[in-house]
């Protein structure tokens, strides 16, 4: 809990929530870490993701505690004009208001930015939207698996294989990445406004952020086309970019620099390898990587994984085990740095958590400040008793 000599690098600044599932709220979960007061609007139903089970108790689902963190919940009825009103008066005081609700459904309630800069000229609106507002998929539902599938990120197995099928990545990697992304936009248009006095509308498509963010590699040959064409970076595509097999598990072994390569050869008896124009020209190896990456995962498998580890660290070559994630609590860099942090939530009793992994020495974050709330916890203290 943030005190006066160790403030929260956020504290003071009001943020409304109006948005639901993960792409919004892990970006306000990351703000309320850094010391924002994160107010979650809800509908009298509750955001969908508390019903997500496990669970111990209705409407308070393991994904929805993972993710609203640091946060107060009021219930209002947009559907209503009080409780409209009710929110237009949180949001006179607000710095910042989120909402992954669709911008045309926004403006029938007079909730659209102009507005809401009217009544408050100091408040920053962001859409975490699904698609940018100026294309003609602006009005259309997204979702984690719908966004994978439009990005192409779906289709990358079939680059890999011909034969392949297209596939999700078994993460909701669309969301978090359209949150983390959010959390950054939010912090810059809060620089911006305490640089200028200037308050900004900003929108965060979650369709062009992941986009975006595949294509820093896989944009690849097309950089050079006159039409893009050649799409997908060859390092990450090979049959044999994968874990490799060693007498009794799995690791990964990552020799990158020429250097490396050479130790790791040298290492492990090849010496005819080390003048190999594969090894000294990184083009060259770059251009025939499937054929390096198939030599060394026959070498694997003739070590244990222990056996490994102990001769890259000799050699000072990357190299890590595959882990479960049911191995994670045990990893001893992850306990020595308390990654992992058991709670006692109010509702819900002891629960895992995990603590911000980014360390600002001045201004820590925090990750138990306030457990996630039960729905509408928060409304008498933030609205005021009898709003019947």
């Amino acid at each position: 809990m943030a005190t006066s000599t160790n403030t929260a690098i956020l504290q003071g600044v009001r943020i409304i929530d109006l948005t639901s599932i993960i792409f919004g709220p892990l970006a306000t979960q990351m703000l309320g870490d850094l010391g924002a007061d994160v107010i979650k609007v809800e509908a009298p139903e509750g955001d969908l993701l508390r019903q997500v089970q496990p669970s111990r108790h209705r409407l308070m689902g393991a994904a929805f505690l993972g993710a609203n963190r640091n946060k107060r919940s009021v219930v209002l009825d947009l559907k209503t004009q009080a409780d409209r009103d009710r929110l237009r008066k949180l949001l006179v005081d607000a710095d910042v208001m989120i909402s992954s609700i669709r911008p045309a459904a926004l403006a029938r309630l007079s909730l659209d930015p102009e507005t809401l800069r009217n009544e408050n000229p100091s408040l920053i609106t962001v859409f975490a939207t699904g698609y940018g507002q100026d294309g003609p998929y602006a009005s259309k539902p997204a979702f984690d698996d719908i966004v994978q599938a439009v990005s192409g990120l779906a289709s990358l197995p079939t680059l890999r294989d011909p034969e392949a099928k297209p596939d999700y990545s078994p993460t909701i990697l669309a969301d978090k990445l359209g949150g983390v992304t959010t959390a950054y936009a939010v912090m810059a248009a809060l620089f911006h406004r305490e640089r200028t006095g200037q308050a900004q509308h900003v929108e965060v498509p979650m369709f062009e952020t992941l986009t975006a963010f595949l294509l820093a590699e896989h944009m690849d040959g097309a950089t050079f086309d006159e039409v893009p064409r050649n799409f997908g970076y060859a390092r990450m595509l090979v049959p044999h970019r994968r874990p490799l097999q060693t007498a009794d598990g799995f690791i990964t072994i990552l020799p990158y620099t020429n250097a490396q390569w050479a130790r790791f050869f040298k290492t492990v008896g090849r010496n005819d390898m080390i003048d190999h124009v594969w090894v000294t020209d990184m083009d060259a190896r770059s251009r025939n990587i499937g054929a390096v990456y198939d030599m060394v995962a026959h070498i694997a498998l003739t070590r244990t994984t222990d056996d490994w580890l102990d001769l890259m660290e000799q050699a000072d070559i990357p190299a890590m085990p595959v882990r479960n994630l049911s191995d994670l609590p045990n990893d001893p860099h992850l306990a020595a740095t308390g990654f992992f942090q058991r709670i006692d939530h109010p509702s819900e009793g002891p629960i895992w958590t995990t603590r911000p992994p980014i360390r600002f020495l001045a201004t820590p974050a925090r990750h138990d400040h306030r457990p996630a709330p039960r729905l509408g916890e928060h409304s008498d203290e933030i609205l005021g008793p009898g709003r019947e």
